[in-house]
């Protein structure tokens, strides 16, 4: 194994949707999830929960069941409307999303992949310190996107990638019932990993001085 340096490593983590035939074994795979471990939750209470995917059968059964939200990402991108945004609900009728053809890109890496990880939270154990606010809650993803980061950033270092994926979570009931899944547990997303057909090395990110300000919201721009 190659260790690469920490910050080439957050500079050229991508979202990897194509892959090789190359197998991911589980000694690799392990490596991943034992430093992927240590990302920090809530109270260090360790809700995270990884079911490790390999059969053909469910990873295909869990792209199909990201079809339906695929169907609306498709049809809402291609009316000029920013996709599942909680602000600005759609416009399309239901049946026109019914029928939108989904671009096969968007559930290939699940059918493709080595092998699917489905990242749960224990609803039991988190803060949601925003549950009482007038708008949908993200605080708890504190307590399991760092630690679905950690993978990305481990299977990197190792040679391999994966992208977080999230369509099947609007069919969190289905996903429950086809992996067992408790109810107090919240299917966070899905990632695929191989072996990338195509390595990114540099990423394109807007500068510093674009999303952060001093003391303020409309602060001057965080510029040294």
């Amino acid at each position: 194994m190659v260790v690469m340096e920490l910050y080439d490593v957050m500079r050229s983590t991508s979202a990897v949707r194509e892959f090789t035939d190359d197998p991911l074994p589980d000694e690799v795979l392990g490596r991943i999830l034992d430093n992927a471990r240590f990302a920090p939750t809530g109270g260090n209470r360790q809700g995270v929960r990884i079911i490790v995917i390999r059969d053909q059968d469910t990873r295909s059964a869990l792209a199909d069941l990201g079809l339906p939200a695929a169907r609306r990402y498709t049809a809402q991108l291609a009316n000029g409307e920013s996709p599942w945004n909680p602000l600005q609900p759609t416009a399309i009728a239901a049946s026109t999303i019914e029928q939108t053809e989904v671009p096969a890109p968007m559930s290939a890496p699940l059918r493709e992949a080595q092998v699917a990880l489905v990242i749960c939270l224990d609803l039991a154990v988190v803060a949601a310190t925003d549950q009482d606010l007038d708008r949908i809650a993200v605080v708890p993803g504190a307590s399991v996107y760092p630690f679905v980061w950690n993978i990305l950033l481990a299977a990197r270092n190792e040679g391999y990638g994966g992208v977080l994926t999230t369509m099947a979570v609007a069919r969190e009931q289905q996903v429950k019932s086809l992996l067992g899944v408790p109810d107090t547990f919240a299917v966070a997303a899905v990632v695929p990993l191989g072996k990338p057909v195509h390595q990114v090395t540099k990423l394109r990110r807007r500068a510093v001085s674009e999303i952060a300000t001093r003391e303020r919201f409309d602060g001057a721009a965080f510029d040294c």
